[in-house]
């Protein structure tokens, strides 16, 4: 790991960064969906509403590059039911890193970072969801122990899988 990275909790005082980050991060997706998918993702991206809630209901974990936050990853604690994931799971949600700082280990550190947190917080399950056009992150999870479960009803078109972790 480069020692030039901070990693630390993120909380809603971050939120203006992490929309900016969150936009930053899922542009590149603009390339691989339809006008119509990338319109409703791109809309998804700066719903500051449903960015608040996330923030409100998880543990964030924030990567600095000098007072420049480059990466995120959510983990959301079991009790919140969503979509594909019971209620009885945690989950990470909206892992991203800066395009400029990717293939630096970062999504796989805050992927780990979430899943410490789950351990000591007594979670038995995590999950996750992925998609086709996410390859580099179904790498870094199916490399950490994830397991794909099932496929999950198509989101912006693409197919999607629901990714699962137990832990002690």
């Amino acid at each position: 790991m480069n020692n030039s990275f901070r990693y630390r909790e993120g909380s809603l005082h971050d939120k203006e960064q992490l929309q900016k980050l969150k936009i930053i991060s899922y542009s590149q997706f603009s390339k691989v969906l339809t006008p119509d998918n990338w319109a409703k993702m791109n809309e998804s991206l700066h719903d500051e509403d449903k960015l608040t809630e996330l923030i409100n209901k998880s543990k964030i974990y924030v990567c600095m590059w000098n007072n420049e936050m480059v990466g995120v990853a959510y983990l959301v604690p079991s009790g919140s039911a969503w979509g594909p994931f019971k209620a009885e799971w945690s989950y990470i949600r909206n892992v991203g890193v800066n395009p400029e700082f990717r293939g630096r280990g970062i999504a796989k550190t805050l992927t780990k970072m979430c899943i410490d947190y789950a351990k000591k917080s007594g979670e038995k399950i995590i999950a996750l969801h992925t998609s086709e056009f996410m390859d580099a992150a179904r790498h870094i999870y199916e490399g950490i122990g994830f397991k794909a479960i099932e496929e999950i009803e198509p989101i912006f078109g693409k197919k999607y899988w629901l990714y699962m972790l137990e832990i002690n």
